[in-house]
Order: structure tokens, then sequence, then C-alpha cells
């Protein structure tokens, strides 16, 4: 599927655009700044030896929202369109403009990452379906991995004619979804998940449930199918382990018989290994961001977690406040971001200090 627009230029032609960037040298060891056009950026990096060396990108462009951002010394809001303030970007462009702009950066981006890669484009919905479309025809479909809508705020009570607005959303898509690095990051139980998944509690005062001692599947050959204290597991299902070690865990206290004979394993909570990560995240935005639409930086430390490993680059084409470079430099993973605003670089710069990266100037 394929969106058609004006002035849409084949992807062979983005390409070949690339030629005509000189590539530079660029320290490996060192994490690297761009200012400037990231879509110079991004063709500099793919004539300088960074084509599919990239394990995760995470972009939060702006959102073509017709509005101007800015930024004063005194405060700095996610909704900030004082007149008054610093102009941190402009967010203005014809629908169609801006949909080629993201196609085009999507196109260099998708060449850098590395097979074992991926995406995380952060949008709204007012354009998020489009460029969907745009990252089905980019990627390929069979790449898309999740659509996730992520709480960014408290419930509104703005008195216009539609419901509140306390989400945007996350396409996930990877290079190869056969390949890409997924850490299974878990979210730690809560109090009250683990009253609600644990309601029995044992004479030690530990939360516990109980799971079946067998599993779906038949064992055709294995001892995972064969006689334990007298029963077969029942048809079509197979034991969760041996029974040798079925009587382990019994000897153990680790398995509860019911009053008519029937076995189950215990799970306590204080060794569960946290809840799978679903598809709708809460991680509320600063109130008070350095950077106007500076994002939560626990969620950008997950994503981080999740989608790569410690010798992985990551890379922001739009780097904002730096949030994405600072959760990277946190969890020692070396990063490459890019802005064209000063008072981005200004931010980023001022945020890291004395760290010692390249800085280029495009």
């Amino acid at each position: 599927m394929h969106l058609t627009y004006p002035d849409k230029k084949t992807e062979n032609e983005i390409l070949a655009e690339i030629n005509h960037i000189e590539p530079i040298k660029l320290d490996e060891h060192l994490p690297i700044l761009f200012h400037g056009d990231n879509k110079i950026a991004l063709s500099i990096l793919l004539n300088s030896g960074y084509r599919e060396k990239i394990d995760l990108v995470y972009i939060d462009p702006p959102y073509n929202t017709q509005q101007v951002f800015t930024i004063s010394d005194n405060r700095a809001s996610t909704i900030s369109r004082t007149n008054y303030g610093t102009t941190a970007y402009s967010d203005s462009l014809p629908i169609e403009y801006y949909i080629e702009l993201m196609r085009e950066r999507l196109i260099l981006i998708r060449e850098l990452l590395s097979q074992n890669g991926s995406i995380y484009l952060h949008i709204d919905s007012k354009v998020g379906h489009y460029l969907k479309i745009i990252m089905d025809e980019v990627f390929g479909i069979e790449n898309f991995r999740n659509d996730i809508a992520r709480i960014k705020s408290n419930p509104k009570n703005f008195s216009r004619r539609a419901f509140g607005n306390e989400k945007d959303m996350v396409l996930f898509y990877t290079k190869n979804n056969k390949k890409n690095i997924f850490n299974q990051v878990t979210s730690p139980l809560n109090e009250e998940d683990k009253i609600k998944m644990f309601k029995k509690i044992d004479e030690n005062g530990r939360r516990y449930n109980t799971v079946p001692v067998h599993a779906p599947g038949e064992t055709q050959n294995g001892v995972t199918g064969k006689t334990w204290r007298g029963m077969l597991p029942p048809k079509g299902r197979h034991w969760r382990c041996s029974p040798d070690e079925l009587d382990k865990l019994d000897k153990q206290g680790l398995i509860e018989w019911s009053k008519n004979g029937v076995p189950r394993i215990k799970k306590f909570a204080d060794e569960h290994k946290g809840k799978k990560i679903q598809d709708i995240w809460e991680y509320k935005d600063p109130i008070y961001p350095i950077y106007p639409t500076e994002k939560n930086i626990s969620m950008l430390e997950m994503l981080i977690k999740q989608s790569s490993n410690p010798d992985s680059i990551i890379l922001d084409c739009f780097a904002g406040s730096g949030s994405t470079l600072w959760a990277a430099q946190s969890l020692k993973r070396r990063w490459i971001g890019v802005d064209i605003s000063t008072i981005s670089i200004e931010t980023i710069r001022q945020r890291f200090g004395l760290l010692p990266m390249q800085f280029i100037k495009i």
C-alpha cells in the first residue's frame, strides 16, 4: 500500500542524493552530535561507514501541529506557545511536504539500521495514520511490530467539542522481524498487582498462586509424557518438567494438592520476574521540561534496554532536549544525535557538560 501525493520522489531519487554528500572522518569511540539538517547528517553517516550499524532509532519529530514552540528563561512547557519566548522550532508545513520530508528521512534511517535494528517513531493521531502507511511502505508491513498508545498527561477538561486527549502513539518497526533485538524487559509488580495475582498466603506470610503441573502439547517420546504418581498428563498436554523434578518440587512443599488429589505448582509473588510490557504505556511527560515537547526519560530508558545491547549505537535525529541521548549515555550505549534547532543544541550541550563528544555543525 502506498500514499500518493504531489512531488513524491522515487526511492532511487532519494538514495541517489546521498552521493552528493561528502563523507566525514568520525571517531568510532565518541558519541556524535550534529547541528543541522538531519537529512544531511543521515547522508553523512551513510557515506562515513555507518550503513547498517545502528541498532536502535527513537525519533520524536514535529507533529505538524501548525504551531510555533517557544522556550523562556523562567519556564518551558510542553504546550508552550507564548509570543514572548525564544522560538525553539516552528511546526507548520503543508501536509504533503511534511509527509515527504518524513519519508525521505525514514528511507535513510532504514539504510542505517542494522539487521538487528528497530525504530520507534513517536507521533500523534493527527498525522500518525499517514506515517503508519509510509512506514509500511519503507520498512515493509511484515516488519510492523506495535502501535503503542502512550498516556502522556493527566485527563484534560478542555471545553472543545471532542473527547479529552491524554495519549499519543509510538509506531514500532524492525529492519528484520526475525532478528531484531528484543530483551524481554519486564515491569515490576506493584502491591496491587501482587494482591490481585497472588491471592493465597502460606504459613510464612508469602503470597502465592498455583498453576497446573501440565502444559499444552503432547510429548511423543520424552519423560514429560510418562507416568507420574500413577497418572499420565491429560490428553493433549505434558508435564511441565520431568517426573523426577516434580517429585523434588513436592518434597520442597512447592506442590499443592487439592482435596480431590489434583496437584498444582506454587508460584510466589516475591519470585515473579515482572509483567510483560503491553502496548499501552503510562509515561507522563515532565510538567516543567527543559525543552518544549521533552519526553519521559523512564520511557526512553525502557526502550533502550528493550531494543539494544551494551555495544549498540543509538540514534535520535530529532534530538530536541537530548533525552534519548541522555538515557543512552546513562545505560552506557554510544549515541548519535541530530537537531537543526540552535536552542536544542545549546540545551543538549549544557545538559552533557564536559562529556567528550564529536560535535559537527553542517
